[in-house]
């Protein structure tokens, strides 16, 4: 029986996301053993456009990469966004708030006109994405699950449940309560508290719940002084792609 050929893509972002799988160490080669890779550009030097499975990191933010992500959709049979990113468009974003052609004014000056750069979009605004992991990075561990499950024709179970429940199973002190300010109430879980563990409050970067208790964040913001305009400027951070333009002065 012939292994599933995985290609593994990186498009607007930091690399980090691939490095988490780098970082499974020993996972590394009972993975590599299960699948076959033929495209990573940070582990392999020989490439192939076949593939049964994409894993894809980083938003798209340039007319080349809309090309080049639309090719990996018509090949590849699963597609897999990974990190903030590629699911949710993620830092990059940001440039979205400013209008694309005042914020090519402030990063590129008079030089703007040499630059392919178009509006963030996250991969699935170009082709259907069946599954996404999150985060920033991802859990690697979630990684190997989801590739896990693919292999064996189960589908992977992705949390859609707010960080809140990972950090009292943890045990965590609410953050609020250390007097910051926390986004885990409307966060999709999946990450094991990763920040707050650390009495760090979440910064959103998996996204939001699909259903979330805005009713109760906005009563934890009131407590102690703050509004949603105030969580939304903390939640852009990652998902500016959904928030509102800046007023360009």
């Amino acid at each position: 029986m012939s292994k599933p050929k995985v290609g593994i893509f990186g498009f607007t972002g930091c690399g980090g996301c691939q490095l988490e799988i780098l970082n499974l160490e020993e996972y590394l080669l009972d993975l590599f053993g299960a699948v076959e890779i033929v495209h990573f550009t940070e582990a392999i030097t020989e490439y192939s456009d076949n593939y049964d499975i994409a894993l894809i990191e980083g938003s798209i933010t340039t007319e080349h990469g809309v090309e080049k992500i639309k090719k990996i959709g018509d090949i590849a049979k699963i597609v897999i966004a990974m990190g903030s990113c590629a699911v949710n468009g993620g830092l990059n974003c940001m440039k979205n708030l400013y209008g694309l052609e005042k914020a090519k004014d402030l990063v590129y000056g008079d030089k703007k006109g040499w630059i392919d750069s178009i509006e963030v979009k996250p991969v699935d605004a170009y082709i259907n994405v069946d599954y996404q992991i999150r985060g920033c990075p991802p859990n690697r561990f979630e990684i190997v699950d989801v590739i896990r499950s693919l292999i064996v024709g189960r589908k992977p179970e992705i949390p859609n449940y707010p960080v809140c429940i990972e950090c009292k199973r943890n045990g965590n002190t609410c953050v609020y309560e250390l007097g910051k300010t926390c986004l885990g109430p409307v966060t999709r879980a999946g990450c094991d508290s990763r920040c707050p563990n650390s009495a760090d409050g979440c910064e959103g970067c998996r996204g939001p719940v699909d259903d979330p208790n805005m009713n109760a964040q906005k009563d934890l913001l009131a407590e102690r002084g703050l509004t949603v305009d105030d969580m939304m400027a903390e939640f852009n951070l990652y998902n500016a792609c959904k928030g509102k333009t800046i007023e360009q002065k």
